[in-house]
């Protein structure tokens, strides 16, 4: 072990340990907010597990940037990014529906750190943080089952083995399409719920967002995210699928300030780099022409966004810089 520290973080190690640093920064300031405003004695837990989680994490990513002489990161501080003591914005459903939400992107991002990890202590670190999240992602999808607020998949029945022989399983018939198969059910639902949380969250945002650009920007996501719960929602619609329920009516009508718009703006940006990751697996999950058409345009249409958002940030001095490569170039032009 203590060789094997003795090794250099790499670039691929580091790019996770700063971008987890960050995250779990934002996320301290998000669930100290929320569990002063927890009412629900079942949810409360939930949210107190999350937190000491993330803090756990802060704690730990200090020591790996301290013991390599790197800068930890500014991050999100508690006394600069939000106000306790600011009036309720989300209820405590939406609030177990979003830890929930963050704890399956935790799932995804600490299996990607593990795999990208090569020193032991590291690994074992992502290992460690895997478990614990895969812990908090069934203490809260119980707590969902147990309050029925647990939205599940359409069930889908199957009487025989079948093998494609035509084309058409890909391409349109003269308008008409085949139904769905299972992974494009799966995707169009989680994508649906998914912009469906994205839509309560920047709703709840742009009512105590300050800047007016600000506001402009997340009016503007809320606008896009409902346009693609309708297009999603056709697709499910067309083969006579349920589509999950909005949850705006989670959020209260508070427009005082709670969150710095620096944190808004981060958390939305982040979201925003999730769907198109998201959208992307869809496409290469959908054999359906007209499924991929869809995925990549508004791929296309999230990008953009996300440049504003982009815009916004570093315009503002918001954007955290990461770790980069020396520029070789310019160390080679200085004078000596």
């Amino acid at each position: 072990m203590e060789i094997d520290k003795k090794v250099k973080i790499s670039s691929a190690e580091l790019a996770q340990l700063w971008a987890q640093y960050l995250n779990d920064s934002g996320s301290v300031c998000v669930l100290r907010f929320f569990l002063e405003k927890a009412e629900d004695p079942e949810i409360k837990p939930i949210i107190e597990f999350a937190l000491k989680l993330s803090i756990t994490h802060i704690e730990k990513l200090t020591v790996f940037f301290k013991e390599e002489n790197y800068p930890v990161p500014y991050g999100f501080k508690v006394e600069e990014d939000v106000d306790l003591s600011a009036p309720k914005l989300y209820s405590d459903s939406y609030v177990l529906n979003f830890i929930h939400q963050m704890s399956k992107i935790g799932l995804t991002n600490y299996s990607a750190s593990v795999a990208s990890a090569v020193r032991t202590d590291i690994t074992d670190y992502y290992m460690e943080c895997l478990s614990e999240t895969m812990q908090l992602y069934k203490v809260s999808k119980d707590v969902l089952l147990e309050k029925g607020l647990y939205v599940r998949s359409p069930a889908i029945s199957s009487e025989k083995v079948e093998f494609v022989n035509k084309q058409a399983f890909l391409f349109d018939i003269i308008g008409e399409k085949r139904p769905l198969i299972v992974a494009e059910v799966s995707n169009l639902y989680a994508n649906t719920q998914r912009n469906i949380l994205g839509v309560a969250t920047l709703i709840g945002f742009s009512q105590v967002a300050r800047d007016k650009e600000v506001t402009k920007f997340l009016l503007k996501g809320i606008d896009i995210g409902k346009k693609h719960v309708k297009l999603f929602g056709s697709k499910l619609e067309e083969c006579n699928l349920p589509v999950p329920a909005s949850l705006s009516a989670e959020v209260t009508t508070s427009t005082a300030y709670t969150f710095s718009d620096k944190l808004m703006m981060f958390f939305t940006t982040g979201l925003i780099a999730l769907s198109i990751g998201y959208y992307g697996t869809a496409v290469a999950q959908s054999p359906r022409m007209d499924l991929g058409v869809m995925y990549n345009r508004l791929s296309l249409e999230v990008q953009i966004y996300s440049e504003d958002g982009s815009n916004i940030l570093i315009n503002n001095k918001w954007m955290e810089q990461p770790p980069m490569a020396s520029d070789r170039g310019e160390l080679g032009s200085e004078e000596k």
